[in-house]
């Protein structure tokens, strides 16, 4: 038996039907293995030490494949054809090693770069080992992605609270963002004028020129300053006789674009379809799985994360033939087209995205197809067709135009058009652009040189510079492609985490960075300047390219990084946050304390004589307040310049507004017991009313709605069908909920408090009556204990897996398999336990169950642990603690800090788009 292992459960069923009885193929779905999400993962004392977990999502997955694996003669690892792919494949062949399911069993590694019988078959054909210059490559990039978040993050919290992480990619991406942002703020318009002259032919036909010359000098974009100027030109040249001085014309070629790379997928699609970048990658990530098209299951295109433009050979000919059937030989250049990669670092070696089969033409199989799928399949098969077409002619003629000013000066004016003489490639298609249209695309009327033409009108236009443009998505990519920072499989994850740290919003498609990125990013100019250096970056980027290149020691790369990054980190930790503040004041100055025009100090507080404004940091993030503090309690929120300060406000307590029905204040505060709102003041010995911020929800971006949203809980929802009482809606120590007669049932999120209608709620009760218990799924029942009786079993929990015997629950050991532990192991683990905590193991009632009570021989208090998590290429925070009575005086209970790593598709692989940039 042949056991092939891919990532996921639909190229598995796709290539399943392609392989005949002697293949069984399994899915590993995606990454089995990942560094844990806490301190010491990786050791830099130990050169560089990595300690790997698998997955609690993956242990039933990797039992399978053991079990599979023992019985089989060959096992084929054939994980996708890239970087990430291999580490795939290479955690694969390390797990099994390590359960000694290896023996007599034949190991090859395959690749192929679509999901085709063709394809499959031949890569079979060619089996080989794992690339070890491109798993290290992959081992430095996690390593190093681990050592940036799990490094830098902490120091942000603690210099800087209410950053959220910084990461290698991400913090550099956001840089780009805030640095545009500043040259938008700090740019200053200036006038400008054109003049338009709109003439006519012998034959009356219209077309207009703009004013080019004076006196043989080209015009330069500010010599018409003012509108003064420019009506004096006008009245100058107004009566005037027109003569075509010249006429040019110029037959040129526009060639088509090279087919796709993951990068220009992705803005293409931003710009044609209005996909985010995530949105495109999952979309295309079904198209290369496989989609089934009337019985049978094809995946569509080639593997999408790529920045090569090759198409191979074989693909070539065919598109050739669909091009010369479907649109004529003259639409066929002579000789296939040949296109090589423009971007910096382009590294991994597989064809572009094109189609699997190019005689599938979009509309052939859209009844297939959902409509988002049709559409990128659509756009991808004819950016890959049209790359092959001839090119389009195009005729451009320049006209020059003279006549003398009653000032006497020559002016020339210039019309210029160009005809389209033959389509080729843009018969079919047509790259986007940012930019504005072409104004040299219009026709111009017949005309010949001497010929005196008829002014119409002559028309001055004001114009007024205009600041660069903020970042799409799509050009932030293109930006990041040029500079070499980053790799094809990171952006959309790089995207995705910015906006979900709350360091840029989207607005009107464009990226604006939020106060608290510009802050991130002002802090990591100061003190890290160096890792946030678009130049910086993209050589650690050139270098981890030549690792898998086998040029250069991945170690050796790492040691040469921490070497100098834990010294700059070493040297901001005697810092005070009063520094860190200043220093931040001088970078962001133009922004918190914009200039009044009046030569007044912009700092100078509103409130008192002599204090100065300065960014402050407290419990609900960064705002500015006066140096004069608690004497002047003047403050006003970051990024709210023009509006008065809030009397009374500390860094404790910010009014959001007033309540519009009793005209009370709304304030926002910390108490012991976290974040909460209030409404009004305390009167005649009676408390407010108040409401805790929900688990989960930052206090920094909670707003005047959201707290009387808060305020009104606990809701009614509708009265129960079946009892007539009500269903209320709420938030309580165990999250939101809703509650019928007593009865509790969980919702998903806080914000579905405010939705959850009577139907949801209904359901959602019954259900929890036949829920199980809290507590952890039982992965093993390993029988009863040898001398306490009562049952033992192996058990997964939100902090991993652990044995459990009556009240007791003992951790397994790192990298500990939870299928394998025995009676002996669980015995010994649960002794210890036992001891360590000071409960007495239960014995078992008669009956054979365990006692259902133990004794506590002493209370041990146990510090909250504090835990990272990675997301796109950064460490963010989560802590679990100690339930904690909230505000208003219930108690929270706290949440698991560990973070599954990345989500599913709908065919059930982990999707790889919001994984850990490290992990692409």
């Amino acid at each position: 038996m042949n056991i092939v292992i891919v990532e996921s459960a639909a190229k598995a069923k796709t290539i399943n039907k392609y392989l005949g009885r002697d293949y069984k193929v399994l899915a590993s779905y995606g990454h089995v293995s990942d560094l844990p999400a806490k301190d010491g993962s990786v050791e830099p004392e130990k050169d560089f030490e990595m300690h790997w977990r698998v997955s609690p999502d993956s242990t039933k997955v990797i039992r399978e494949i053991v079990n599979e694996v023992k019985k089989a003669d060959r096992l084929i690892l054939a994980t996708d054809p890239d970087r990430e792919g291999e580490a795939i494949s290479w955690h694969l062949l390390r797990i099994l090693e390590e359960k000694k399911a290896l023996k007599g069993v034949k190991v090859q590694r395959v690749a192929f770069n679509a999901v085709t019988k063709d394809a499959v078959r031949q890569a079979l054909e060619q089996p080989r080992d794992i690339d070890s210059p491109l798993v290290e490559a992959y081992l430095a990039r996690r390593a190093l992605d681990y050592l940036v978040g799990f490094t830098l993050s902490p120091v942000l919290w603690r210099k800087l609270p209410g950053a959220r992480s910084a990461g290698r990619v991400q913090s550099v991406a956001l840089r780009l963002v805030c640095d545009r942002e500043l040259e938008i703020e700090s740019f200053k318009s200036q006038e400008y004028w054109t003049i338009n002259a709109r003439l006519a032919n012998a034959t009356g036909e219209d077309f207009t020129a703009k004013l080019q010359a004076r006196d043989g000098k080209k015009l330069g974009k500010f010599d018409i300053p003012n509108e003064e100027a420019a009506k004096a030109i006008r009245d100058a040249v107004t009566g005037g006789s027109f003569k075509v001085l010249s006429i040019e014309r110029k037959s040129t070629k526009r060639n088509p674009a090279p087919p796709f790379t993951t990068s220009t997928l992705q803005q293409e699609a931003s710009r044609k379809l209005r996909y985010s970048p995530r949105q495109t990658m999952q979309i295309a990530q079904k198209l290369y799985e496989g989609v089934d098209l009337g019985g049978e299951t094809v995946g569509l295109i080639t593997y999408m994360r790529t920045d090569g433009v090759q198409i191979a050979p074989e693909a070539l000919s065919q598109c050739r033939d669909v091009i010369g059937g479907d649109f004529g030989r003259k639409y066929l250049p002579d000789s296939p087209r040949h296109y090589k990669t423009k971007a910096k670092n382009a590294q991994e070696a597989h064809e572009a995205v094109r189609p699997t089969d190019y005689r599938r033409a979009p509309d052939d199989i859209k009844r297939y197809l959902k409509d988002d799928e049709y559409k990128l399949y659509k756009l991808i098969w004819q950016r890959a067709v049209a790359s092959q077409m001839a090119s389009a002619e195009v005729d451009r003629t320049t006209v020059d135009i003279d006549t003398d000013g009653k000032d006497g000066t020559r002016y020339t004016f210039r019309a210029t058009g160009q005809v389209i003489t033959f389509d080729g490639f843009l018969k079919l298609y047509e790259e986007g652009r940012d930019d504005a249209a072409d104004e040299d695309s219009a026709r111009l009327p017949p005309l010949m040189e001497n010929e005196t033409v008829k002014a119409k009108a002559i028309e001055p236009r004001q114009h007024f510079t205009e600041p660069p443009p903020r970042f799409t998505e799509a050009t932030l990519i293109k930006k990041l492609e040029e500079l070499g920072i980053g790799r094809p499989s990171t952006y959309a994850s790089t995207m995705n985490v910015l906006r979900e740290r709350d360091y840029v919003r989207l607005e009107k498609n464009r990226l604006v960075p939020e106060d608290r990125g510009r802050l991130v990013t002002a802090f990591l100019e100061s003190f890290f300047q160096r890792y946030v250096e678009y130049d910086f970056t993209a050589d650690l980027e050139e270098k981890l390219d030549r690792i898998s290149n086998g040029e250069l020691s991945w170690k050796q790369v790492l040691r040469d990084f921490w070497r100098e990054f834990i010294g700059a980190v070493d040297e901001i930790k005697h810092l005070r946050v009063s520094e860190v503040l200043e220093a931040l004041n001088e970078i962001l100055g133009p922004h918190i304390f914009p200039d009044p025009g009046d030569g007044t100090d912009p700092r100078k507080c509103p409130s008192c004589e002599d204090g100065r404004l300065s960014l402050k940091v407290g419990k609900f993030g960064a705002f500015i307040g006066c140096s004069n503090y608690p004497e002047c309690r003047y403050t006003r929120q970051l990024g709210r310049p023009g509006e008065d300060g809030e009397e009374g406000a500390t860094p404790d307590k910010i009014e959001l507004g007033h309540d519009p029905e009793t005209g009370e204040p709304v304030t926002l505060r910390s108490g012991r017991f976290g974040p909460y709102v209030q409404l009004g003041e305390a009167q005649n010995g009676e408390k407010p009313k108040r409401a805790s911020v929900p688990k989960g929800m930052d206090p920094a971006v909670v707003t005047l709605d959201m707290a009387l949203k808060l305020l009104s809980l606990p809701r009614e929802v509708g009265p129960h069908p079946e009892t007539g009482k009500l269903i209320m809606a709420g938030i309580g120590r165990y999250g939101p909920f809703v509650e019928h007669a007593g009865k509790y049932a969980n919702l998903e999120s806080a914000d579905e408090v405010f939705t959850v209608g009577l139907n949801r709620a209904v359901s959602l009760l019954a259900e929890a009556k036949t829920r199980r218990p809290r507590g952890g799924t039982v992965l093993k029942d390993l029988g009863e204990h040898p001398e306490l009786g009562g049952p033992i079993q192996v058990c997964d929990g939100r902090y991993g897996p652990y044995v459990k015997h009556g009240k007791i629950n003992a951790t397994l050991p790192k990298d500990t398999d939870p299928s394998e532990v025995s009676v002996e192991k669980a015995v010994e683990l649960i002794a210890a336990k036992a001891e360590k905590s000071g409960k007495k193991p239960a014995k078992a009632k008669s009956g054979g169950k365990s006692g259902s009570k133990t004794k506590t021989a002493a209370k041990t208090a146990k510090k909250p642990a504090t835990k990272t998590e990675s997301s796109g290429d950064d460490a963010a925070s989560k802590s679990k603690g100690k339930a904690a009575k909230s505000a208003n005086g219930a108690r929270t209970k706290p949440k698991s800090a560990s973070a599954k790593s990345g989500g599913k598709t709908s065919s059930g692989k982990k999707a790889r788009d919001s994984a850990p940039d490290s992990a692409r």
